[in-house]
């Protein structure tokens, strides 16, 4: 379907330690489950990626390393260039991941009891690193009308101006739902949290998964003010399929925030980097654009062939249009089935090991994530099975 690049290829992970892969039967009680589940790639990464970590591996010495200018440059470049948006060397910060990074902002920055929002249905972690530290839950419900999501603004108002509420961790492009935010709604969050005191914490990890018509608005790129009470969570381990090699950016534009973070860091001796990681992830921002670009196409190409074949074979089953993200979130409440028997029915009759939407909330219930980052045939077996155990779940 591409030119250059055989996204069709299926590669057998099998025996790897993939989590996606060697795990799927474990951790959802299953039996040969086709993993369509976790945000991890089945495509392999651009040559470039491989040739540079290759070269090396050559040296043969893997020694404490550092984030070189080079390194700092190629990310400058790659914010640049994809986001029009002109960023600073000193306010990358480390992370070994966007999750970590969540957890020590959440405890650098508020205190037990304090009040974290969050809005549902969003990327379970969110309500992990609120709960891990001690603080409290409040969320502001994404609206679900006519096929779209969108912010409920009234409602997000009345809790952010509770005095307990310290931090709102906004997801941006948004998990599970996949909607790219416009500028207009990007800037009410940043007055209303303005307004209000509230540092607006932004994971941005699908960033550069963004669709041609629309495009992806770094939170704090959008005035001196948004920059000044924001923290902004970026990874090429989303966009290039990187996570294993575990590097995170973390954009601080204000030099106080940006101190509180740095000295997290070093209390929990987190800030050295992973050796190859700064290697692919250097190559990745500065020769990765063409593959991404067509990575991109083959995943809407991905969600139309999902699309067409609800529409024809399951029309009870419907993908919400996906602006952001590789993850396409199915309603599947048609069906009638409560969670606990459509996850049954997809586990022990499809044999698929799919995201199961209320483990992102009890807004997420009679949903499910699928991972549209896959070749093609293992998307058609996943159509397969999932429509042959529906016409017998029928009959029985």
């Amino acid at each position: 379907m591409t030119e250059k690049y055989n996204f069709d290829q299926v590669i057998d992970r099998y025996g790897t330690a993939s989590v996606k892969w060697d795990e799927a039967d474990r951790l959802y009680g299953g039996k040969d489950l086709l993993p369509m589940w976790v945000a991890d790639m089945d495509f392999q990464v651009p040559e470039a990626i491989t040739a540079a970590l290759a070269n090396r591996i050559r040296q043969g010495i893997y020694g404490y390393t550092y984030r070189a200018d080079s390194y700092l440059s190629a990310v400058q470049k790659w914010m640049q260039v994809r986001h029009n948006w002109s960023i600073e060397k000193e306010w990358l910060c480390h992370s070994p991941g966007v999750v970590t990074a969540l957890n020590l902002i959440v405890d650098g920055f508020t205190e037990p009891g304090d009040k974290i929002l969050i809005q549902p249905p969003v990327y379970p972690p969110f309500r992990k690193s609120a709960q891990n530290q001690g603080r409290k839950l409040v969320t502001n419900p994404l609206v679900y009308h006519g096929g779209k999501y969108t912010i409920d603004f009234n409602d997000i108002e009345r809790k952010l101006s509770d005095p307990s509420v310290k931090m709102m961790i906004l997801c941006s492009p948004h998990n599970p739902v996949g909607r790219v935010w416009s500028r207009w709604e990007l800037q009410q969050v940043a007055d209303l949290t303005k307004k209000y005191g509230v540092l607006v914490v932004s994971d941005e990890i699908h960033g550069d998964l963004v669709f041609e018509e629309y495009q992806h608005i770094p939170f704090a790129s959008l005035s001196e003010e948004a920059a000044g009470h924001s923290i902004v969570c970026t990874a090429p381990s989303k966009t290039f399929n990187l996570a294993g090699l575990q590097v995170s950016n973390i954009i601080i534009p204000d030099p106080d925030l940006r101190k509180i973070y740095l000295n997290q860091l070093n209390r929990f001796s987190l800030s050295e980097p992973n050796t190859l990681g700064m290697v692919a992830a250097e190559s990745a921002y500065l020769k990765g654009g063409e593959w991404l670009d067509q990575c991109l196409k083959y995943i809407t190409e991905n969600e139309n062939y999902i699309k067409e074949y609800l529409h024809s074979n399951l029309p009870k089953l419907f993908m919400v249009p996906l602006e952001g993200t590789y993850l396409g979130w199915i309603d599947c409440r048609r069906l009638g089935l409560d969670r606990l028997s459509l996850q049954k029915l997809l586990i022990q009759k499809a044999h698929i090991a799919f995201n199961q939407g209320y483990t992102f909330g009890k807004e997420g219930e009679g949903f499910i994530r699928i991972n549209l980052a896959c070749p093609r045939p293992l998307l058609e077996e996943a159509m397969a099975r999932l429509k042959t155990a529906l016409i017998e779940g029928k009959r029985s």
